[in-house]
């Protein structure tokens, strides 16, 4: 594993190792911080530079945990709207009932314990964004709802009769697969293709090792424990355990981890023995069992080729990247495949 950082001995010591770290680029972002170094990263800061400033609908896909929040908050404060109002809901933290009267407000008696009007955060969030999160936990009915306010540009709260004007620019997130969704019934088509004008792919904290390092460096310098004076810093080999761990958690289990570390660790580096077992010694998953003789490595390598495009939404550059190989041989694999002009154009593929 290659380093980026240099960890030569203290002045006045012979077992104390310094961590010496390059900076990192960085997009700083009202006060949050999106850190990266990866090449992964760097192509999505680039799409959300060209993206942004129009009023296109968003989808950000990505597991729990990658960033795709702060990854909103990156495109509304690059697009125009950017001196207006950034309003969050999350999708799946309330019941059906409740998150529709706190996405578009009520009217006073509408409901018991209505007592007074109350302002949706659609309307909250007019002339600015809103940002779906979890998108992909709305009932049926919100999704009707939703599907009628991006179509017509108006809600009606609940109780209400008539209908109020809402000027935002959406952004949707989940990290469900959404086209499987709308196969099974499961989310509404015409709404999937209402909210995916452009989709943004947040790669998992395992695709971007390069950014493991100085995500650690962040953590541990700016988390509210850094006046422990202790765990500052971390060594090469607990880095390197760090590093080659999958972080199923992503960017949240690591910072969770720099904090429990920073606390519990006894001295001012943090070695291997400070680290958790399950980091320490992961648990290596038996892939013998997945053999299906049926498959030929040529179906194999098809596959997953594939599956490599539609998870970067068609995008060749970034699924060759990511493949490790280069774009010619994936046009030359796609001519191969007679996928070609299936994924002609990069934005998703042709159905």
């Amino acid at each position: 594993m290659s380093n980026d950082f240099n960890a030569p001995i203290l002045p006045g010591s012979s077992n104390t190792r310094q961590v010496v770290w390059q900076q990192p680029p960085q997009t700083i972002i009202e006060n949050r911080t999106i850190i990266y170094k990866s090449e992964a990263m760097n192509q999505l800061m680039k799409m959300i530079e060209r993206v942004a400033p129009s009023g296109a609908n968003i989808l950000i896909l990505g597991e729990s945990g990658t960033g795709k929040e702060l990854i909103a908050r990156a495109i509304h404060d690059k697009s125009n709207r950017r001196g207006k109002s950034f309003v969050a809901i999350n999708c799946g933290a309330l019941r059906e009932t409740l998150l529709e009267s706190e996405l578009f407000g009520h009217e006073k008696g509408s409901f018991t314990g209505a007592y007074q009007k109350k302002l949706g955060l659609a309307e909250v969030a007019n002339g600015g964004t809103l940002f779906l999160d979890e998108i992909g936990e709305l009932s049926q009915a919100i999704q009707a709802k939703l599907l009628r306010f991006i179509q017509e540009g108006e809600i009606y709260r609940v109780g209400g009769k008539e209908p109020v004007k809402v000027d935002i620019r959406l952004i949707c997130a989940t990290n469900r697969d959404l086209e499987k969704e709308v196969q099974v019934g499961q989310f509404r088509e015409d709404l999937f293709y209402r909210i995916n004008t452009i989709v943004a792919h947040v790669p998992p904290l395992r695709r971007r090792t390069d950014d493991i390092p100085v995500l650690i460096h962040h953590f541990l310098s700016n988390n509210n424990n850094a006046y422990l004076n202790r765990g500052r810093q971390m060594d090469d080999a607990s880095m390197q355990l760090m590093t080659a761990y999958e972080w199923p958690g992503n960017i949240r289990e690591l910072q969770n981890a720099c904090e429990r570390l920073q606390i519990l660790c006894e001295g001012h580096t943090i070695m291997p023995s400070d680290l958790p077992e399950n980091i320490r010694n992961p648990e290596k998953q038996d892939t013998t069992a997945e053999y299906d003789p049926t498959i030929t490595l040529g179906e194999l390598e098809k596959r997953y080729i594939l599956k490599a495009l539609n998870h970067f939404g068609g995008n060749k550059t970034q699924a060759a990247q990511a493949l490790g190989i280069t774009i010619k041989t994936l046009y030359n694999k796609l001519h191969e495949y007679g996928e070609f002009e299936k994924f002609a154009v990069h934005s998703r593929p042709i159905k």
